[in-house]
């Protein structure tokens, strides 16, 4: 029982970056499969509050999520360190709509509302690490993590606000008009287009925050690529220039160097 059990350890020593790739990428397929399920139901008008076929599916990604998290963390070799820094993974996977559900716990329809989207967010966070470990450079990376985070929470606002806000501001004629106010509310801007629901109001605290801290990033960022472009070319000016140099230089050294 021990030789199979170092044998597998061996196993898994081996193949650990396959393994986390690949499991990143179950949850993040997961996930969008999740979105395109939610976002057709919210367009369509259809209460996937209320969608049996929708709960179970959500339960069964949340028990893949959370598969995914101690299955992680076994093959962690610091586990306290695992938990310590993943711990919100776990938080974002628990299935916690059936778990109301099953207590029958009554919470308002805003905050189950909410509740809903929370195993998106752990998909938003499986899509952050996916660029992040395509991307060569590590700063550029970081970057792109940061795009899909601000992306992704741009989106789900725009839904929440185009679902509880229709019908209810005379403001937002469609959908696109909600997609036109997460945009300016993420970008700090602020729209025409005031919200009237909590649900609304709460969506546009949260991507206003949500801009104040990434855009402050995206600047950063920008600014170390054009630094970086600026010193690449006084490099490249300053090596042309010295190659210039040896090769006027080359031939009177010679030429003096003779009786």
């Amino acid at each position: 029982m021990n030789g199979l059990t170092v044998h597998i350890r061996k196993w898994v020593d081996a193949h650990r970056s396959i393994m986390y790739d690949v499991m990143n990428w179950v949850v993040l397929a997961l996930a969008l499969a999740l979105v395109i399920y939610l976002s057709v139901n919210i367009l369509s008008s259809v209460d996937f509050m209320h969608d049996a076929t929708y709960m179970r599916f959500q339960l069964w990604v949340c028990v893949v999520f959370m598969a995914v998290f101690f299955i992680e963390w076994v093959m962690s070799e610091r586990k306290w360190h695992y938990l310590l820094h993943r711990w919100l993974f776990f938080v974002l996977s628990v299935p916690y709509t059936y778990i109301i559900s099953a207590l029958d716990i009554h919470l308002s329809d805003e905050a189950l509302y909410f509740i809903h989207f929370v195993p998106l967010a752990r998909g938003v966070l499986a899509g952050s690490m996916v660029v992040g470990y395509v991307s060569t450079n590590r700063i550029t990376g970081i970057f792109f993590s940061y795009v899909v985070v601000m992306v992704s929470f741009a989106y789900f606002g725009s839904l929440i606000f185009w679902a509880r806000e229709q019908g209810v501001n005379p403001g937002l004629p469609d959908y696109w008009a909600a997609v036109w106010w997460a945009c300016l509310q993420a970008t700090t801007v602020g729209c025409t287009i005031f919200p009237i629901t909590v649900a609304g109001q709460v969506v546009a605290a949260v991507l206003a925050v949500m801009g104040m801290i990434m855009f402050p990033l995206f600047t950063v960022y920008i600014t170390n690529v054009v630094r970086g472009l600026v010193v690449s070319s006084g490099r490249g000016k300053n090596t042309s220039s010295s190659a210039t140099v040896s090769e006027t230089e080359g031939p009177d050294a010679s030429s003096g160097s003779g009786p």
